[in-house]
């Protein structure tokens, strides 16, 4: 199926996987995939930003429901613990940047970080809608329109929240894509 995307699509996936890291979520979800359209400059871009998104409102709506990765270091310090101590006391036994690199579960071979089922179904999506307008490769508006066909991980959940108009939205999506 990749072998079908565009080069837009293909960033879209890649700056997902940035966008968790970035957020610390152990797992690409569609608020990822939301986040990287939101960061390209391509005419679905321009659609996003013409319905209000912009990608600081999501990307605090996202924190919002599902916060970072990292620890609240205001509320430990509160419960009396130093984080500072901490990274100290463990940099000494285990060595220097030892908290930095991600382990446990959502971290796998090489930095690779798993998709969510519904980010994946997000992709598959964006292929049927491709098929279904009759186009031969996948765009980042495909991948757009498959975020709003999915229409029930957290991408949808913080379309909903922000107000935007989903019919209008995917309308315009549509209209936007090459022929």
């Amino acid at each position: 199926m990749f072998e079908r995307f565009t080069q837009d699509a293909r960033l879209v996936v890649v700056e997902a996987q940035e966008e968790a890291t970035r957020l610390q979520h152990g797992r690409i979800g569609t608020e990822h995939l939301l986040l990287a359209l939101l960061r390209r400059d391509t005419p679905t871009t321009a659609v996003l930003l013409r319905h209000g998104l912009t990608r600081e409102a999501v990307a605090e709506s996202v924190v919002g429901y599902v916060g970072r990765g990292d620890l609240d270091a205001e509320a430990l310090t509160s419960l009396g613990i130093d984080l500072d101590a901490v990274r100290s006391t463990v940099e000494a036994s285990f060595g220097p940047g030892a908290l930095d690199v991600p382990r446990g579960r959502g971290s796998g071979p090489a930095g690779h970080i798993p998709f969510t089922p519904r980010a994946k179904k997000v992709l598959e999506l964006s292929l049927r809608e491709a098929i279904a307008l009759k186009q031969k490769s996948i765009s980042d508006g495909h991948i757009a329109l498959g975020l709003l066909r999915e229409g029930e991980g957290l991408a949808a959940k913080v379309l909903h929240d922000l107000g935007v108009d989903l019919v209008d939205l995917r309308r315009d999506i549509t209209a936007a894509l090459p022929d």
